[in-house]
């Protein structure tokens, strides 16, 4: 497969997310003692309720862990809203609880004080953080670092990776898989294949684009979520995810002639319905972007494999964000330099 084009490769977006395999490698090298020992505790005393605190990226790594942790596990997983901490001062039950913050910064107000009130209130509190020394890893009971390195486009690239890694690694310390943990010390070299992933055809049906879905399901739909984020931060599109069973609930009515569609469907349970979606959806004039493994019918995308079909979203997002950077500067846009954004958000 060929380099995905960029009309300007030195792009600090594109040159941090070619990092990502390395990034990966550093976070699968590191820390086993702590995940090991988190593992055996959760083994030895499950929670009685798992909440995730995060917000942009982060929180669509966090829908990852949790999915995996629910279809694996068994455990229901809420993602927490903040607000019910700092603006509401809820009566939330913390003992028996186990709260897992994700944040490439660790410097928000609005993550960090639910898991300082977690801990006064007897939770187990775990941030998985790129940040070792900021404020939300020092709140933290447990510290699981990314490893990413400085990041300073302001779209996350790289830490979100190292975000979905470092939640399938947690699962597999937790359910004590060996497969899954061995599947993911292959992960750096299929993510190094995956950025060499062309999606090129995307191009031309998205350069004047203005909307857009992003269609996925089950470990899929997290990257669909920040497929959609990343299209609107660095593209200006208003780009839309949907499950997709949810999109037949209503914004299928928005699908005509010409209207895009970006659907990702690795492989597992959810694929075949996302493939006979995409068949719909041509029948209705769409113009469907497939991205699948090779060999499936109609995929105008290449998704590199992961080692394990539960990595397969992880692969795809490398080979997504090579595109974005592509797509933005092919719309006259800096893709470092998102109208309106920062790097470090802080909210309340």
């Amino acid at each position: 497969m060929s380099p995905s084009p960029s009309p300007n490769a030195s792009s600090q977006l594109r040159a941090e997310a070619l990092q990502a395999p390395a990034a990966a490698a550093r976070l699968l090298a590191a820390d086993g003692c702590a995940y090991a020992a988190l593992g055996a505790a959760l083994q030895g005393e499950p929670p009685q309720a798992v909440v995730t605190v995060a917000r942009g990226s982060s929180d669509h790594a966090a829908h990852y862990l949790a999915y995996l942790v629910m279809s694996r596990l068994g455990q229901l997983v809420t993602s927490l809203p903040m607000s019910l901490v700092t603006l509401h001062d809820a009566p939330l039950r913390c003992r028996g609880l186990l709260s897992l913050a994700f944040s490439q910064s660790g410097q928000s107000p609005d993550l960090v004080a639910p898991t300082e009130f977690f801990g006064r209130g007897g939770a187990r509190t775990v941030a998985l953080v790129n940040d070792t020394t900021s404020p939300l890893a020092r709140a933290a009971q447990w510290v699981l670092p990314l490893h990413a390195g400085a990041e300073t486009s302001v779209a996350a690239t790289k830490s979100f990776v190292c975000q979905l890694v470092a939640g399938a690694r947690l699962v597999a310390a937790w359910q004590g898989d060996a497969p899954l943990h061995a599947a993911l010390q292959a992960l750096p070299e299929a993510l190094a294949a995956a950025g060499r992933a062309d999606w090129s055809a995307a191009l031309p049906v998205l350069a004047q684009a203005e909307r857009l879905y992003v269609v996925s399901r089950g470990t899929g739909l997290p990257v669909a979520l920040e497929a959609a984020l990343k299209l609107k931060e660095t593209c200006g599109i208003q780009a839309e995810a949907y499950s997709g069973a949810e999109l037949r609930h209503g914004p299928l009515a928005l699908v005509g002639d010409g209207y895009p569609v970006l659907v990702i469907a690795p492989r597992g349970p959810a694929q075949a319905g996302l493939l006979s979606l995409a068949d719909d959806l041509r029948q209705r004039g769409a113009q469907v972007l497939l991205a699948a493994p090779a060999g499936v019918p109609g995929a105008r995308l290449p998704l590199h494999p992961g080692p394990d079909p539960a990595l397969d979203p992880i692969t795809a997002v490398q080979s997504f964000y090579l595109l974005v950077d592509a797509l933005a500067q092919a719309r006259g846009l800096d893709p470092d330099a998102p109208r309106n954004l920062s790097k470090v958000t802080r909210t309340h």
